[in-house]
């Protein structure tokens, strides 16, 4: 067990809800098993914040809540951290979950926690309406847990960004390099850019023609990655399209909202990918299994022979 994780594991034990702060465009890629299973382990009930639905899809952040609530121990809040409003109904939804910790010798004891750059340290900050917790643009800008007194009835205590050790699906470092949880150099910008491509493609094709002027009914990644360079004119020295300029801005263009509202998974689309790459795991243990087997047999074989 990693330090972060030991010590949330430890404070998780005198904490009566967990908020994980997750990215409304890729919930489920977004949540970090850890949490799920330490605050199961401690069996604390979990404010499920999907932040910046601004730049999500609506449609599939009401199934994303109809999804998560399934589990009672749960309640999905869909919001933004830019709206107020939405901010100040953060405590309400929690206390709900700890009606028993309503004053000041019992304060709510609150735990924020999730992976790096979905928001957290936006939230408290806004929560407390004052710079405290470090913010950037770029992944895991919180270093060290901070426990702070909102009022006397109410204690906050935020945590690093956890990273789990190893991405179960290869999907969803590709999901999270585009919504920039993974920094720049865990993954080559212009490989996460074309699936991104694909997966827009798929999902989204009216919003790209819209934002890029083109029918892209015929396109792959590549080819509508071709069309932002020739859309701005972004050309390497002897000519050829700038693929990895081209690639950088459709990134931009997806985090910042220029392309629209869009989210990258629904439970359905999740539940269909988590099938396939099961199976796929299974195919994999059952040839290496196989290797292996006649590996042992023709060594046994040799031993037979000698």
């Amino acid at each position: 067990m990693n330090a972060a994780k030991k010590k949330a594991a430890e404070q998780m034990a005198d904490v009566d809800v967990v908020i994980e702060v997750v990215d409304a465009r890729l919930p489920a890629a977004s949540c970090n098993p850890l949490v799920e299973e330490l605050r199961k382990f401690r069996q604390r009930p979990c404010l499920k914040i999907l932040n910046k639905i601004d730049l999500a899809d609506p449609d599939a952040t009401a199934a994303w809540i109809r999804h998560f609530e399934q589990d009672k121990t749960v309640t999905a809040y869909a919001m933004t951290t830019k709206k107020p409003s939405d901010v100040a109904k953060v405590i309400a939804k929690a206390r709900k979950l700890a009606p028993h910790r309503n004053e000041a010798i019992k304060p709510l004891r609150m735990m924020i926690m999730g992976i790096p750059n979905v928001g957290k340290s936006t939230l408290m900050n806004a929560l407390l309406k004052r710079r405290v917790a470090k913010v950037g643009d770029e992944p895991a800008v919180t270093k060290q847990q901070q426990k702070i007194y909102l009022d006397l009835e109410t204690v906050l205590i935020d945590t690093p960004g956890l990273l789990w050790p190893k991405i179960e699906m290869p999907s969803d470092g590709l999901a999270l390099a585009a919504s920039h949880a993974i920094g720049a150099n865990a993954l080559i910008e212009e490989e996460v850019a074309v699936w991104l491509a694909e997966e827009l493609l798929k999902r989204y094709p009216e919003l790209l023609k819209a934002r890029y002027k083109a029918d892209v009914s015929a396109m792959d990644g590549v080819a509508l990655i071709e069309r932002v360079a020739q859309l701005r004119s972004y050309r390497l020295r002897g000519g050829d399209w700038d693929f990895e300029k081209a690639s950088h801005m459709l990134l931009l263009d997806y985090r910042s909202g220029a392309l629209g509202r869009i989210s990258l998974e629904t439970p359905a689309s999740r539940a269909e990918a988590l099938a396939i790459h099961v199976e796929a795991e299974r195919v994999k243990a059952e040839e290496a299994e196989r290797k292996a087997a006649e590996k042992e047999a023709e060594r046994m074989k040799g031993k037979r022979g000698a």
